[in-house]
């Protein structure tokens, strides 16, 4: 399907899944500061997929855009090729988990369905990528996630961490630091009501983490 789609749709198809994960619509706005593009770039492009056939995104001027069936497993075989290619660079090529996220924008596009077969039968099909996001389904289905986010845990409460979401850079390489990764248990320790830090333990290392890192971190309950 995506190879009948240029690289400027795949981005919005993969931008506006992401934006509507919990339910809501994508706006005009968050959707040219993820893409770096201007309003009007972001209404045109919308209004173009809301009249393919059959149309991509259901489009409602002032109030945002939502993928229809169609859009949204193009969407999900985008986001399949990405995080599989990110595993892929981190586990055969020795990529660290900060250095692969350029590298698959470019490759996800490019990438033939055989191509990607491969990498996930040589990786045994694996069900999430470094940063411990779900890759989906070879149906292009999304498996479900439990996972919290750190931030809803209580003092004394104990988590494996599952998944970290974000693409920065300098966090993935300051949360690496801390032994702040996939697989890794925590506990939380210290809670702060009046800046809502969490001290968090990670083996014998205290950390004090803010709500922007922990909102960030997801963690399944031991």
């Amino acid at each position: 399907m995506t190879d009948l789609l240029t690289d400027s749709i795949q981005d919005y198809l993969k931008s506006i899944y992401d934006l509507t994960e919990n339910g809501q619509l994508a706006s005009t706005t968050s959707l040219a500061l993820r893409l770096a593009v201007a309003p009007a770039s972001v209404t045109g492009m919308l209004q173009r997929l809301a009249n393919l056939t059959p149309p991509l995104v259901d489009y409602h001027k002032h109030q945002g855009a939502k993928l229809t069936t169609k859009g949204r497993r193009a969407a999900l075989e985008v986001i399949r090729h990405h995080r599989l290619l990110e595993s892929w660079l981190v586990q055969t090529l020795g990529y660290s988990w900060d250095e692969v996220h350029n590298e698959a924008e470019k490759l996800e596009h490019v990438i033939s369905e055989e191509f990607e077969a491969r990498i996930a039968a040589a990786l045994g099909n694996p069900s999430r990528d470094p940063h411990g996001d779900l890759i989906p389904t070879s149906d292009l289905k999304m498996p479900d996630d439990d996972t919290i986010p750190l931030s809803a845990l209580h003092v004394g409460q104990a988590a494996v961490i599952q998944r970290v979401k974000t693409d920065n850079v300098d966090l993935l390489r300051f949360l690496e630091d801390l032994d702040l990764i996939p697989g890794k248990q925590v506990e939380v320790t210290n809670y702060s009501k009046f800046d809502n830090n969490l001290t968090i333990k990670v083996g014998r290392r205290l950390a004090i983490l803010g709500l922007n890192i922990t909102s960030k971190i997801y963690v399944e309950e031991n």
